[in-house]
């Protein structure tokens, strides 16, 4: 079944999926909906949305931002669409690059770089590499479930130990805890740092939220293996929703404290291009007698509108509620001891390994 088919599927069709809907991305010039005519059958005997893979072949893996709001410059993301299937995901929008829907085609029609370690070890081999921590996490999730057999990012954190070279991870999956010997290792010698993503300690929210990702509760104990493993871990209170799950901030800072958590930081919630949509959408299912506070909420932080995107306020929002909020975060943070950015990661040991075929140094 093509997956452009999937928009009036019934809902018992999507169990595990968040997006109600599959409109295609903002370059498309035409869009497809399913309608009954008599003609189909029986929708029951339609087969369940599935997850499909492909695979891309980069010549690059490296980008690079310059954005003045975003504390890394370099990242690596080992995959294209997320199965984690967050309603939320800003990144979704980026789908639309591929000529997929940012809506179910993003969850389900995934893309896969299995050559990501190789070319990543040869970008940062080249003599005029210089080096500073590569990002992982920043669009979608390096640990979502196919992961679990595909290990791209295992492969690149591999190839980052071997050569020293400072990593950040951010994620929901708990799946990073198969690669607490690296990570633990890499994060004692200053070279590693990991952040836990927590939206709520709501179970039901979560899973209606965030339908593939593991349970707030495995998140925490998440924290707990990679702490003692001796990686450093800090928890992303994000995306915080007004209206929804901002009553939780000081509850899951705590968690994440007791837990074993030594920073923390937060993220309003964006809805930039179709994920504003795609949320309300859902809002409208999932949390009907919410759903007119939530977006109010939402658009008084954001100037009126669904969301605005300017450097310095696309984050944190604006206004009196977005200040608040802000406020309630700093000063939970800052009783718990999780107050304060990180440490910088070393880039004095950094070194490229020799290869096979490599002119040894006489001295």
């Amino acid at each position: 079944m093509p997956a452009d088919d999937a928009a009036n599927l019934p809902q018992r069709r999507l169990a595990g999926r968040a997006a109600r809907s599959n409109r295609p991305g903002r370059f498309e010039r035409h869009g497809r909906d399913r309608v009954e005519d008599g003609w189909i059958g029986d929708l029951e005997a339609l087969p369940p949305l599935r997850t499909e893979v492909a695979v891309e072949h980069p010549k690059s893996v490296l980008s690079r931002n310059s954005s003045p709001d975003i504390g890394f410059d370099r990242s690596v993301n080992p995959y294209r669409g997320c199965e984690h299937g967050c309603i939320y995901c800003f990144a979704r929008p980026t789908h639309a690059f591929l000529g997929l829907s940012p809506g179910l085609d993003f969850e389900s029609r995934l893309i896969a770089k299995p050559a990501a370690p190789e070319i990543l070890r040869r970008q940062i081999s080249r003599p005029r590499y210089r080096p500073a921590p590569i990002a992982f996490g920043t669009n979608t999730d390096p640990y979502q479930p196919i992961e679990r057999e595909r290990r791209i990012t295992r492969g690149c954190l591999e190839v980052l130990s071997a050569f020293r070279h400072p990593v950040t991870v951010t994620t929901k999956g708990t799946l990073v805890e198969r690669d607490a010997d690296l990570l633990g290792e890499m994060g004692q010698a200053g070279l590693a740092r990991v952040a836990l993503s927590i939206t709520t300690l709501d179970p039901t929210l979560a899973r209606s939220m965030e339908p593939r990702v593991p349970s707030p509760a495995h998140r925490l104990r998440t924290i707990e293996a990679l702490v003692r493993a001796g990686c450093p871990v800090s928890v992303s209170v994000s995306p915080i929703v007004p209206g929804l799950t901002d009553h939780e901030i000081e509850a899951i800072l705590a968690a994440a404290r007791d837990a074993g958590a030594s920073h923390a930081s937060m993220i309003l919630l964006r809805l930039p291009l179709e994920v504003s949509e795609l949320f309300r959408e859902w809002l409208a299912e999932a949390r009907p007698d919410r759903a007119a506070r939530v977006m109010a909420r939402v658009r008084e932080t954001h100037g009126g509108e669904d969301y605005r995107s300017d450097w310095g306020t696309r984050m944190t929002g604006q206004g009196t509620y977005a200040a608040l909020l802000q406020q309630r975060f700093r000063l939970a943070a800052r009783r718990l001891g999780l107050e304060g950015p990180a440490p910088d990661l070393r880039t004095d040991l950094f070194h490229v390994p020799p290869q096979p075929g490599d002119q040894l140094n006489l001295f």
